[in-house]
């Protein structure tokens, strides 16, 4: 084998060599979650033609799926075709990419010249050696997760210079920390499963998540049952046309949440899921189908109120335990979800039991916690005779969370009822099976139970239980994350989604606690929360592109310039916006894109366009300003602009009818052609525009963070690049109107409060020369 490609690498490469483990050097890193071990170099590793994946020349399936994934990754995003070659030994002077796990014969012999210790790598399950220098590459996976890990690293430390492909040169050695890696959301709705596919591939695989909770039972196509889609389908629809978020009891009780988002509020085929789940198992993600049961359950009832506990609910919640049929419905749908999906565990549910006590006259006279004992072991034992392991959220084992005995519910001065409480730890310990999975969504400290009990307690107290326990919507900012994730009962978390899988719902609300809880359950480098977020922001023009699918223009080797935006100027900086604004950066570089602010000395002190976004209160500044003069046939045009203040965005799941109101709308712009036609685009809190002080500690997934201050100054000023894609390409756009909201009401119908949107600069993305024009 090649002495250049197999011994350790030069002295001089070594030298070059940047550590970035101290805390204050976390933001150098490259790659996120960020590596155990790391050190980059200025060594490049540029392809060439004589590059070449190498595998050996009996590859197993999984040599051959690594090498594949690599030739696509470089073809579709970086315009370079590689080939791969099957050889015995690495010829002299090779330019490789060998890629492997322990398996590899051609990776155990890299690994031995390199003096590298193979049981050091085997020693950590998922774990891998990346070594990048001027003349190859090489990644050693302790096993095929490991290796596959290793790629997800390589492809961030891919880059293209002048139209180039090049490889960043590094030594990493990375392994993670906890083995349970999740995230749980609803199986999305068939529009919606080629952006789920982006988003395994391009941001679970990418960011080393291993496990997918997938809510499924509620929108899988029913062969046995097709009432049960029929019935999801009214059910779905009802809520969605009243305008509601769940039904209430027919005396107003309280019911669980309705999970509309499953499928989209739609019915998904078999095939389709089966599609989705074995395209996750390619990508190391294991998939466990979340199959509401006891509670949750009104899929199962809106045809078969007769197995209700109140059988004259509008829409029943919880189906009787008492009654054999219940299990007969249940058992037929956890069969078709197992034959279609052939998991190796199964999430019951389980949560949030809120049935009055005896209301259902089969269930009358026995105790609620032997009602729920005996529904857990009866699923439980027909789950496990199938070799399957059980996972349910854990808050009814809990009294601290769910109370002892009966909690009284309060619904009018002449209504109360009793609710069942949690069991008693003597009844967990004599009744619940002990390798069941519990999720731990009761793990706050800062939210305190009613009887002071806090989420630590809550740990400890499951784990003397017996079990197993996975932080169950989990955030990024857990309290004290290294002592409590030490425990030996805790083996990693996974954050939620309770709302439709979509680009616009995981964007808005989800890539920092996704990013966040990324990072704690891979790496032992947990940066504070605010280092958190600008490492997230500064990641998110990568993922907004791989999760839409799309390559922006600017961000195409196209041609950017500068819109003359001074004729159109109508504030001034200690006046309609703060002072200062007149003192940013003159022109400014990110990325591919270019700004020019305009000259206050030439624009009678005045710096930026502002418009008033009227809420509660009557404004001062000018609701609208028109006329921002454009000419000529754009890809697209890029708005630098900011909001004075906080608004608000709130969980999509809270607004489950219409999901994109709870954001803020704070203004939109108009974009005028030649021919009259108007496009618009919504300018929306949280979307594509935050404050300029960035106070609100959010991040903004549509568009980039950019600071405009100037060098020196004591204050970032953010404002945002927000890049609107031209639908009509060989139309020229005539001007561009931008406008302010007025008497918006966004969440609980509530009207917004005033505030203002600020536009410092405008470029546009020109289309590129055309030889024959």
């Amino acid at each position: 084998m090649t002495t250049r490609f197999l011994t350790a690498l030069s002295a001089a490469f070594w030298l070059a060599l940047i550590p970035i483990s101290k805390a204050q050097d976390l933001n150098c890193s490259k790659i996120f979650p960020i590596p155990q071990k790391m050190s980059i170099s200025t060594n490049v590793f540029m392809p060439s033609e004589q590059t070449f994946i190498a595998v050996p020349k009996t590859p197993s399936e999984h040599d051959i799926f690594l090498a594949r994934f690599l030739c696509a990754e470089l073809s579709d995003r970086y315009g370079f075709t590689i080939n791969t070659r099957k050889i015995s030994r690495l010829p002299p002077d090779s330019r490789a990419i060998l890629m492997g796990s322990m398996k590899n014969p051609l990776i155990r012999a890299a690994c031995k010249q390199r003096q590298i210790d193979v049981n050091s790598i085997a020693a950590h399950p998922e774990g891998y050696i990346l070594l990048v220098d001027g003349n190859s590459v090489l990644i050693a996976g302790a096993d095929d997760s490991g290796v596959f890990y290793g790629l997800q690293s390589l492809r961030q430390l891919i880059q293209k210079n002048s139209g180039r492909a090049s490889i960043c040169g590094a030594r990493i050695e990375d392994w993670p920390y906890k083995p349970f890696r999740g995230i749980r959301l609803f199986m999305p709705g068939k529009d919606n499963i080629p952006f789920f596919k982006r988003f395994l591939c391009d941001f679970m695989a990418m960011y080393k998540f291993n496990t997918l909770i997938l809510e499924v039972g509620t929108c899988m196509r029913m062969e046995r049952h097709p009432e049960i889609n029929a019935g999801w389908l009214d059910f779905a629809r009802e809520l969605k046309y009243s305008r509601r978020q769940r039904p209430v009891g027919p005396r107003g009780e309280i019911q669980d949440a309705a999970n509309q988002g499953a499928g989209d509020g739609g019915i998904v085929e078999k095939e389709d899921v089966a599609d989705v789940v074995g395209y996750a198992r390619q990508l190391h993600i294991n998939v466990i189908p979340e199959i509401p049961s006891l509670t949750h359950s009104y899929y199962l009832l809106t045809r078969h109120r007769e197995l209700a506990e109140i059988q004259n609910a509008e829409w029943p919640d919880t189906y009787c335990p008492s009654n054999p049929k219940s299990y007969e419905l249940l058992f037929d749908v956890l069969d078709e979800c197992i034959d279609v999906i052939k998991p190796k565990m199964v999430h019951i549910g389980h949560d949030e039991w809120r049935m009055p006590v005896d209301v259902c006259a089969r269930c009358r006279g026995i105790a609620p916690a032997q009602l729920y004992a005996k529904d857990m072991n009866k699923i439980y034992n027909y789950l496990t005779a199938k070799n399957l392991k059980v996972a349910i959220w854990g808050d009814h084992l809990v009294e601290a969370l769910r109370g002892k005995g009966f909690k009284t519910q309060v619904i009018s001065k002449d209504y109360s009822y009793s609710l069942p409480g949690a069991l008693s730890q003597e009844q967990v310990r004599d009744l619940i099976p002990k390798d069941i999975l519990v999720f731990n969504w009761f793990w706050n400290e800062e939210k305190s139970t009613p009887t002071e009990v806090k989420g630590e307690q809550n740990d400890i107290l499951i784990e003397q239980m017996g079990f197993k326990q996975v932080y169950g919507n989990m955030m990024p900012n857990i309290q004290n994350w290294a002592r409590r994730s030490s425990r030996p009962s805790v083996i990693g978390g996974a954050n939620s989604s309770w709302a439709a899988t979509t680009e616009f719902n995981f964007g808005k609300d989800l890539m920092l606690e996704s990013l966040g809880c990324a990072n704690l359950l891979w790496s032992t480098h947990w940066p504070q929360q605010k280092q958190l977020l600008k490492m997230a922001q500064k990641l998110m023009p990568q993922v907004r592109q791989n999760l839409r699918g799309i390559t922006e223009p600017s961000r195409d080797n196209n041609p950017v310039t500068v819109v003359d935006i001074g004729p159109s100027l109508n504030a001034s900086a200690g006046q309609e916006i703060p002072d200062g604004f007149d003192k940013l950066q003159t022109n400014i570089v990110f990325g591919k894109i270019f700004f020019k602010l305009p000259d206050p000395n030439a624009n009678k002190g005045r710096c930026a366009i502002a418009v008033g976004t009227e809420g509660e209160e009557k404004g001062t500044l000018a609701r609208e300003v028109n006329g921002i003069r454009i000419g000529k046939d754009v890809s697209s045009l890029i708005f630098l602009h900011a909001c004075l203040k906080p608004a608000r965005s709130e969980y999509a799941y809270r607004y489950g009818y219409n999901y994109d109101d709870t954001a803020d709308l704070m203004g939109w712009y108009e974009i005028i052609y030649e021919d009259g036609l108007v496009e618009t685009a919504a300018i929306r809190y949280g979307v594509n525009i935050l404050e300029w002080d960035a106070s609100s500690g959010r991040y903004c997934y549509g568009a980039d963070a950019v600071d405009c201050a100037n060098d020196g100054a004591e204050k970032p000023v953010v404002f945002y690049s927000f890049e609107w894609t031209n639908p009509r390409f060989g139309k020229k756009i005539s001007h561009v109107n931008i406008k302010g909201s007025s008497g918006f009401k966004g969440f609980r119908d509530e009207v917004i409060k005033s505030n203002a949107v600020v536009l410092i600069a405008v470029s546009e993305v020109e289309q590129r020369h055309n030889p024959a024009q």
